[in-house]
């Protein structure tokens, strides 16, 4: 039975497998991916409905353990720098040369890259584990946003739903307001939690101990890899390389701050004095149960248990009754979040509502 839930979590898979199909099919099929996560998956969601089904402590327990969970994982860490190295080599080779369909081969990447490739890196991060920790590093890299690991784990852990979290949107923030603020502000957050760390161990900001350098400077080097490696491959410098790694970058990084910014749009921790607040709840977080877009993002959308319980295992996160839900799974959401009218008549009066009951 583990097992075959296990299987589930496996259908992830088939993005890279479009993303393929779409360069080999050519032309506006570099779109498929694209369609895919935003036409299909919604459609598969209302088709395959919801589940808010609990896995009790000693099967929490024993499936917490099973490798096949962590497997898929694992396997997307080596599959997600193939990915970026065969676009890396697509767009050298010329396939890929009109702008429509340099545009929908590098959406395509991004969402592999950000909706799978940054999700797994948030499950990897939060684990004990120096591998995963590691693996989760690996994929930031690739996506050129490593400072997550410390202001996810340290800033955004601490501080969600406050004024101080930059990943919290506050109600009636459009989703393109809070990209400017929460890209920039997390990111001097992480530097402000590295030197508040360095200071603490007696170490100097500028030196080999601190990771926001290290952090800043790998997804350059990478990227040079990837133009080295091809030149040392065809003999040419193809420059074009730099431009897809760094577009399909912030199409990663855009879609994993549009995540955050429907997790905990509008809602607010009480202050309980100056500058403290009441510790996180359930009720502090969205959450969706549609079970075919939890299956692709690894039960992401079951976020409430996940801030109770950071370092429980995607596999076995609990459904809160008293967590606020969204109507849709998180890609209908995102859909809705980019139009903000939209996003406000459909979220405002769920939040409302939601404030009324948690009072």
């Amino acid at each position: 039975m583990s097992f075959a839930r296990a299987i589930g979590f496996y259908i992830a898979l088939i993005l890279p497998v479009l993303l393929l199909l779409g360069y080999l099919l050519d032309g506006l099929f570099n779109f498929t991916t694209v369609a895919f996560v935003f036409i299909a998956i919604p459609i598969l969601d209302f088709i395959g409905g919801k589940s808010k089904n609990n896995i009790d402590g000693d099967n929490a327990k024993l499936l917490s353990g099973r490798f096949y969970f962590k497997a898929i994982l694992y396997l997307w860490v080596y599959l997600q720098i193939i990915v970026v190295i065969f676009g890396a080599y697509a767009v050298s080779v010329g396939k890929v040369d009109n702008f429509l369909e340099w545009l929908g081969f590098v959406l395509s990447t991004g969402l592999l890259t950000g909706g799978i490739g940054i999700t797994v890196a948030h499950e990897l991060g939060h684990k004990s584990s120096k591998l995963e920790r590691f693996y989760a590093k690996a994929l930031l890299m690739t996506v050129s946003y490593m400072h997550f690991h410390i202001e996810h784990n340290r800033g955004h852990h601490v501080n969600v739903a406050t004024p101080l979290d930059p990943a919290t949107a506050r109600k009636n923030e459009p989703l393109y307001f809070f990209f400017a603020r929460t890209i920039v502000g997390s990111y001097f957050h992480a530097w402000a939690i590295e030197k508040k760390l360095l200071a603490k161990n007696g170490r100097k900001l500028f030196s080999f101990h601190n990771s926001m350098i290290w952090y800043s400077f790998l997804p350059f080097v990478f990227c040079g890899i990837l133009v080295l490696g091809n030149w040392m491959i065809t003999s040419t410098w193809h420059f074009q390389i730099v431009y897809f790694f760094f577009a399909q970058s912030l199409v990663a990084i855009l879609l994993l701050e549009a995540v955050n910014y429907i997790e905990h749009y509008g809602i607010v921790r009480k202050e309980i004095s100056p500058g403290h607040f009441e510790r996180v709840k359930a009720v502090h977080s969205w959450d969706s149960y549609f079970n075919i877009s939890n299956f692709f993002l690894f039960q992401l959308q079951r976020h409430a248990d996940h801030h109770l319980n950071a370092t429980r295992r995607y596999q076995v996160l609990q459904s809160h009754e008293e967590s606020p839900t969204l109507p849709a799974g998180y890609p209908t959401m995102i859909l809705a979040a980019f139009i903000p009218p939209l996003w406000f008549r459909l979220a405002n009066p769920l939040l409302e509502k939601h404030q009324l009951r948690a009072a």
